[in-house]
């Protein structure tokens, strides 16, 4: 699997993977992603934005992540716990792997691209999170060298699961 970056040629691929996920996670009884977000526009505006990434295998887009740099509004307050890191981070968001590759570690390709592009910006901080119930993106996380931090609140007010990694600062010399 290759992971690149996204481009307008993408968008339709990637609003598949949103649908598709979607449905798994219905199907596992979570209710992560039930009101049609994330969708085309979702994809479109991390493509614009150029925080859009896909892993293609044999010219087919088969995952999907929004991998991004700065502030993002809901990890401005935690509760039930605390961020460990202060300054700059980055995060990972809207990630959707297909059916096909479930198992492969898709997933964990777009946390080592989050690691590669942190550290080539002199990012130590890594966030996510993740709705209660969403055991697998939980495991990826946690496998990832993420560890839970405490509850965040969506815009609309829905719980997520906060999580961080801190990646090893380079010595002062």
């Amino acid at each position: 699997m290759k992971l690149r970056k996204a481009g307008a040629a993408d968008v339709e691929a990637m609003a598949a993977l949103f649908d598709q996920a979607r449905a798994a996670l219905k199907a596992a009884g979570v209710d992560q992603w039930q009101d049609g977000y994330p969708n085309r526009e979702d994809a479109a505006r991390d493509v614009a934005a150029g925080t859009a990434y896909v892993l293609e295998e044999a010219g087919q887009v088969l995952g999907t992540a929004c991998i991004a740099f700065g502030e993002e509004p809901t990890y401005r307050v935690i509760e039930q716990g605390n961020w460990q890191g202060q300054g700059d981070y980055g995060y990972l968001h809207r990630v959707a792997v297909s059916n096909q590759v479930k198992g492969r570690g898709a997933a964990g390709l777009f946390f080592d691209e989050l690691k590669r592009q942190a550290v080539q910006r002199g990012v130590f901080i890594l966030r996510g999170d993740t709705h209660r119930d969403n055991q697998p993106m939980r495991r990826v996380m946690e496998k990832n060298g993420f560890s839970y931090r405490g509850v965040i609140h969506l815009e609309d007010g829905a719980e997520r699961l906060a999580f961080e990694a801190l990646l090893n600062v380079p010595a002062i010399p």
